[in-house]
């Protein structure tokens, strides 16, 4: 069941309810108080529902009804990108866990620190890896999957996001106590 007030919005007939019909005159008071001069016009229409009766034997089955699908929302590339969108904190985060553990895995290896690791020659690997991992985080989220339908069990979207927070704050506690110490930190 539907009902419509009468106002100018609704494109029904605004009458003086003083005038020729009186429908609700404004002085009688209906449980809310109505404006001085105001006039209540109401329209009701309903749909016919379907009747209960049992079909006859020569009438076909009634046809199911389909149950609507829920499309995928292709995001805007300005949505995923944006400050509090889905994609920077995520890809910055997978680049720091990626970093963080080449980082110290090198610096076991080879004794270089992080300043000596850029310089002789990871510039390329840096860039290459941001591309690939961008890229890699950025498709799924433009086909409108979220990362949180694809979360399960130990490996969820909060903990990917706060594993890759602590890898940011450790690639910079990495790069300040090489440069306070003045070396390697192992």
């Amino acid at each position: 069941m539907q009902s419509l007030l009468a106002s100018p919005v609704s494109r029904v007939s605004n009458r003086s309810c003083l005038g020729g019909s009186q429908r609700f005159p404004a002085s009688v008071k209906y449980g809310l108080p109505l404006r001085r001069y105001g006039c209540v016009s109401v329209r009701c229409s309903a749909k016919e529902e379907e009747s209960t009766t049992t079909p006859s034997p020569d009438s076909p089955p009634p046809q199911p009804q389909p149950t609507p699908v829920a499309r995928k929302v292709k995001p805007k590339f300005s949505d995923v990108l944006a400050f509090s969108g889905p994609a920077p904190e995520r890809i910055n985060g997978r680049l720091a866990m990626i970093g963080f553990v080449a980082a110290m895995a090198v610096e076991i290896a080879n004794g270089q620190d992080l300043l000596d690791q850029i310089s002789n020659g990871g510039i390329p690997w840096f860039v290459g890896t941001s591309v690939v991992l961008s890229l890699a985080s950025l498709i799924p989220l433009f086909k409108g999957v979220s990362v949180e339908s694809k979360s399960e069990g130990l490996m969820t979207s909060d903990a990917e996001m706060w594993n890759g927070r602590l890898a940011m704050l450790g690639l910079v506690a990495l790069a300040f106590t090489e440069y306070v110490k003045g070396g390697t930190l192992v």
